[in-house]
């Protein structure tokens, strides 16, 4: 029989285990670090900090939060100092990020080939919506994984927390 994650003390969720839920600063802490390097990308260059951007990523979604650099920063030097956030699902944050290699690696493709007006429009586009949600807590992105759950019909459903010891299921 397979243990459940233990959380660090004082914490609801184990960051790097817990994959389902995620601490709601985490995410923002991301979207500072991404919308920061894609601002400076666009304005003083180099334009293939976006490319570096999408890699990294497409690194934290296949490999997990031990290798997402931004999500580190958050769980090793921010979170224990300040303590745990909120915690919610963490499929619309992942979607995000999923749209956000996406579109970061167009613009990384338009500057290689040397569409640099269509690389800097699409660089543009996720540093304002990055730091839009940094700084708001408006994921545009999270907020597109809802409606996408409405217009198929389905109702939108946050995943639980993990169980926890000594702790009564609600």
């Amino acid at each position: 029989m397979k243990r459940a994650p233990r959380p660090r003390a004082g914490q609801a969720a184990d960051p790097y285990r817990d994959t389902a839920v995620i601490d709601a600063r985490a995410p923002r802490t991301n979207q500072a670090v991404v919308g920061a390097v894609a601002l400076v990308a666009i304005t003083i260059g180099p334009w293939w900090l976006l490319a570096l951007l999408a890699v990294q990523l497409a690194i934290g979604l296949t490999l997990g939060r031990r290798y997402c650099l931004p999500c580190l920063l958050y769980f090793e030097v921010i979170q224990p100092r300040f303590g745990e956030g909120p915690i919610e699902d963490s499929r619309p944050p992942r979607f995000a990020n999923v749209v956000g290699v996406v579109v970061l690696t167009a613009a990384s493709l338009a500057f290689a080939v040397g569409a640099d007006t269509v690389g800097t429009g699409l660089g543009a586009l996720v540093a304002f919506l990055a730091l839009l949600a940094a700084v708001t807590g408006f994921c545009a992105g999270c907020t597109a994984y809802k409606i996408g759950y409405t217009v198929t019909g389905r109702r939108f459903v946050s995943c639980p927390l993990p169980p926890q010891p000594g702790r009564q299921a609600a």
